[in-house]
């Protein structure tokens, strides 16, 4: 691999802002130092005071394959992700075939290792009937494993109470849940077709799905997994009331921990008035008070990590009626320059933002040598420069061609990523030739 020398950055590490210059060979940091002299590398970067930051890991993308090519491919949603800072990611299950088996998790393992430009792991997702399989599951092999507690069909849907006890009693390694109650989303449904008949509005979409059926079912999980002592993920929080179920300590210190995903910090219920479908998703995207709280909570330990829940529909798809558009929205191409505006805003310090999207993500799933700025450590780098990013400007990378953010301008970009030590984007193209490694997971 080639040697990489960045000049006059502005490195964000570890809760510390510094100015210095990073050195990478054969794919790892191997100096940061003020000033790096007498090195001859094959390609020298003078980031001009630039956020030198090691890159997202996003813990929860839908890259949609294999199984559903006009939404998107590991090839298209990684080079969107690289483009939005995003240098590693782990997908979920949910694909058709669905990932319950080791024959499905081998084969996306192979298509990743040919197309994907970015760093990549799996979840291991659970059904009714794959229990044995998931119990016997290697921790080192799998990102951690996903149970749809609600809203999902099929076998995917795990809400038999025995079938839950032996699941968060079992489970080899992390368990991540989406929680929502399937019983009360059906009756919210049932009284809003009594209101609109089949013409309810996008903006019911939070009140179907509503904050009570969201915190009866992640109440349920971390009391399953605080009597079992299962290592518990709740995945997308979008309600203040959740909030009360998270401990506000160190991610070392707890076997319960909580993701927030970007949209549900960027977004709120005014939103659905003018984009409508666009943003609709699940768990639905909720008040203003409940994002504020979001962004609040992220201040403190309650709040774990950020993801981004990337999920694309084709454009078609979304112009349906509400109750036959799907949920889910592309995120990834824009995801550090969106959650950047937080930081202009002065939300949250950069150091948080990294921390939250970085530093505790590599902790949480025990993903050796990545997510900080140290030597010794992959390179997995992001340049971030204050910039005017139209989005309706950049071409649309996730292969169904649209974004919630058109429209919308951010205050930065990212000019550079830096995946394994390989240039994956730079100054807005990708690195075609880059190709991402495996996520370990040293449990």
């Amino acid at each position: 691999m080639s040697s990489v020398l960045i000049r006059n950055a502005r490195l964000v590490n570890e809760g510390r802002e510094f100015d210095g210059d990073l050195l990478v060979s054969n794919g790892r940091i191997v100096k940061i130092a003020r000033s790096i002299e007498g090195e001859n590398a094959t390609l020298e970067i003078d980031a001009n005071g630039q956020w030198l930051l090691p890159g997202m890991i996003d813990d929860q993308v839908h890259f949609r394959e294999p199984g559903a090519p006009p939404k998107g491919s590991i090839h298209t949603e990684s080079r969107a992700a690289v483009a939005g800072g995003i240098t590693s990611f782990m997908d979920m299950p949910n694909t058709n075939p669905a990932t319950l088996t080791l024959e499905a998790l081998a084969d996306k393992k192979r298509r990743a290792a040919i197309n994907s430009v970015a760093n990549y792991g799996f979840h291991f997702g659970v059904s009714r009937d794959n229990l044995d399989t998931v119990a016997a599951l290697n921790p080192c092999e799998v990102a951690g494993v996903k149970v749809f507690m609600g809203a999902s069909t099929g076998n995917m849907l795990v809400d038999d109470p025995q079938i839950l006890e032996r699941l968060f009693a079992e489970v080899p390694t992390i368990l991540l849940a989406h929680c929502e109650h399937t019983p009360s989303i059906d009756a919210n449904a049932a009284n809003l077709r009594e209101l609109f008949g089949e013409r309810i509005p996008p903006a019911a979409h939070p009140l179907i799905r509503n904050a009570e059926a969201c915190y009866r079912s992640s109440s349920l999980a971390v009391e399953l997994a605080k009597r079992h002592g299962t290592r518990l993920h709740v995945l997308h929080l979008t309600t203040a009331r959740e909030l009360t179920l998270f401990e506000d300590k160190a991610l070392t210190q707890k076997r319960i921990s909580a993701e927030v995903c970007l949209h549900h910090l960027l977004f709120d219920d005014r939103d659905y008035a003018a984009l409508g479908n666009l943003i609709k998703c699940n768990p639905a995207i909720k008040t203003q008070a409940d994002r504020d709280a979001l962004r609040a909570a992220l201040s403190s330990n309650l709040l774990d990590v950020i993801g981004s829940d990337h999920a694309p529909h084709t454009w078609e798809e979304k112009q349906r009626a509400y109750a036959q558009a799907p949920s889910g929205l592309p995120l990834v191409q824009h995801a550090l320059p969106a959650l950047m505006e937080l930081v202009a805003d002065d939300v949250l310090p950069i150091t948080t933002l990294v921390a939250k999207t970085s530093h505790r993500v590599a902790d949480l799933f025990a993903i050796p040598d990545r997510g900080y700025l140290r030597e010794g450590y992959w390179a997995d780098l992001i340049l971030v420069e204050p910039h005017t990013l139209e989005v309706n400007r950049q071409p649309i990378l996730s292969q169904c061609g649209w974004t919630p953010f058109a429209g919308r301008s951010f205050r930065h970009r990212v000019s550079t990523t830096i995946v394994s030590g390989q240039i994956a984007w730079r100054e807005g193209r990708v690195n075609e030739g880059c190709r991402g490694l495996a996520l370990r997971f040293m449990r």
